[in-house]
């Protein structure tokens, strides 16, 4: 779950910030020497964003969805102009409060599924569940900072 009122607001637009994109390639495998030249460079708002005006940031809280690769403090990047679909990872409103679960359509109505065991299937009402987006990416650190 997240709390809604760590929203980070799209409306302030910053200016974009361009960083070098490589023309290499890392391999997941043996090591490989890195060019000495960048291709591009990279702003990162249009490689992440599609629809800049229905996208918002916010930041996860928890653990139910670890299995995925999403940790608790990860930033999420949430278009709310998609259309949720079967397996899709969104942003719900269930009992009154936030949670980011991966929606699965079935015969019986929408299931909200947690990607840890620990936690339990959500079979919300199906005339209540409000989708307020889909997660389009999710920023993990890898480096935990203090």
């Amino acid at each position: 779950m997240f709390n809604a009122f760590e929203l980070i607001n799209p409306a302030s637009n910053p200016p974009p910030r361009f960083r070098p994109l490589f023309l290499e390639r890392v391999p997941c495998g043996f090591p490989s020497p890195c060019q000495d030249y960048a291709e591009q460079e990279l702003d990162l708002n249009e490689h992440l964003i599609t629809h800049r005006a229905s996208t918002f940031f916010l930041r996860a809280q928890g653990s139910s969805m670890q299995d995925i690769g999403l940790y608790d403090g990860d930033l999420l990047i949430v278009d709310r102009s998609l259309k949720p679909e079967h397996s899709d990872i969104i942003i719900a409103e269930v009992y009154g409060e936030f949670t980011v679960k991966r929606l699965l359509i079935t015969p019986d109505g929408p299931v909200l599924q947690p990607m840890n065991p620990a936690y339990p299937v959500i079979k919300p009402d199906p005339d209540s569940l409000q989708i307020f987006g889909v997660v389009i990416h999710f920023v993990h650190t890898t480096r935990r900072r203090n």
